[in-house]
């Protein structure tokens, strides 16, 4: 059975969404980066973007833990089996390419602070 990309992108965005409660106080991105004009600024949203990247890659070991007791468990699960595998195995790749994307927009605002200077 295919992955329902739908299913997938709502379980992401509501596991990145439940990231914002895990800080103390959650940075407005959007205020941040339309503020952001000092290379301290940049550095401040590069660290930021820093911390979500290991969070999402954090999320990503945890949901490959998962994947290998579905796997050694396989037999366990019956028909649901391939499809909790699948779907975890999609979670890992989101979270994967999440952290990617933020250590981009952290090089990117590093960069940004070094121009300013």
């Amino acid at each position: 059975m295919k992955i329902c990309k739908v299913s997938v992108i709502l379980i992401v965005l509501a596991s990145l969404t439940s990231c914002a409660h895990m800080h103390p106080h959650p940075m407005d991105m959007t205020q941040a980066i339309q503020n952001a004009k000092t290379p301290a600024d940049h550095e401040a949203l590069a660290k930021h973007y820093e911390a979500t990247a290991r969070e999402m890659q954090s999320k990503a070991q945890e949901y490959k833990k998962l994947l290998e007791k579905y796997d050694a468990n396989a037999p366990h699960y019956g028909r649901q089996a391939q499809n909790l595998q699948s779907h975890t195995e999609a979670l890992i790749h989101l979270h994967e390419q999440a952290a990617k994307a933020n250590m981009d927009m952290a090089d990117s605002h590093r960069k940004m602070a070094v121009e300013i200077k």
